[in-house]
């Protein structure tokens, strides 16, 4: 009867345990960061642009008219040439001009980094900020127009985020200053998985691709040139050695399977065979 008692006081709290464990728990961030005397300089978010970037170029004044010469509207997709604004199928890609009501269409930057801007002609952009190309727009139409006012926005900026996080996927940025972590907060964080001190960058940069990784335990990643994320980067979370194990036993599981059913099935076959035979 004792033992009886003792296996069933085992089981209760082997299934107590089991239950605890077995809720989400919040792995930290940044274990060594020290949040009252740790003081972290904001770094450079500023997104330069790059070959193949669609940029939306606005341009409008007190007098509508004098900067229609600035304003190309919308074309076909078939009319698009990297020598013209680029034609996008996209509607999240056109804007509309609220002074003249017309739709305007993206410039595609050429591999050369240049675009073709009404007036102006080519303009290389490649390497400058949002900010530099309105600035540079604005003095030169300044020279024609009254006080003109540009506005530039980069309409292809999407991050990949994939690995272990709830959920991995292609995130559209509408804003300059997206980092790491607002990737991973769009993919509903790291799962109980995730390595946490081992997060992979994949960027573009001069014709090449750059692997940089991340230690998120550490406070020294928000100081990382890679913790602001750019156009058409990708975030990688590599899982942890626990996925990585699991992940190796249900392959080794589901080849044991396999075999065994090859192997019922060829004794099925054969046993047919050998019963036909014996009629």
């Amino acid at each position: 009867m004792k033992l009886k008692n003792i296996v069933i006081g085992l089981a209760a709290m082997t299934l107590t345990l089991a239950s605890c464990s077995s809720g989400k728990t919040q792995l930290p961030y940044f274990k060594d960061l020290d949040v009252e005397s740790y003081n972290i300089p904001v770094g450079d978010f500023a997104v330069k642009i790059v070959p193949d970037d669609e940029l939306l170029i606005n341009v409008s004044a007190e007098d509508p008219l004098a900067v229609e010469a600035y304003t190309v509207p919308y074309q076909h997709p078939r009319q698009r040439d990297f020598n013209f604004p680029a034609t996008q199928t996209k509607e999240s890609f056109v804007m509309t001009n609220r002074k003249s009501n017309l739709t305007l269409q993206p410039y595609v930057v050429s591999p050369e980094g240049f675009i073709n801007f009404p007036v102006l002609g080519k303009i290389h952009v490649a390497g400058m900020t949002l900010q530099g190309l309105t600035d540079y727009l604005t003095e030169k139409i300044s020279e024609k127009v009254v006080d003109p006012i540009v506005t530039v926005e980069l309409t292809n900026f999407h991050v990949n985020v994939i690995g272990e996080v709830n959920r991995p996927g292609l995130f559209v940025v509408n804003s300059e200053r997206y980092s790491v972590l607002d990737a991973l907060a769009s993919a509903g964080d790291l799962t109980s998985y995730g390595e946490r001190n081992n997060v992979l960058i994949i960027r573009e940069e001069d014709g090449q691709r750059k692997v940089h990784r991340l230690d998120l335990n550490k406070a020294e990643a928000l100081n990382s040139p890679y913790f602001y994320l750019r156009q058409n980067d990708v975030v990688y979370v590599e899982p942890n050695t626990v996925k990585q194990a699991n992940a190796r036993v249900d392959s080794d599981r589901q080849y044991r399977l396999s075999m065994t059913s090859v192997i019922v099935s060829a004794a099925s076959v054969i046993a047919s065979l050998a019963i036909s035979l014996l009629r």
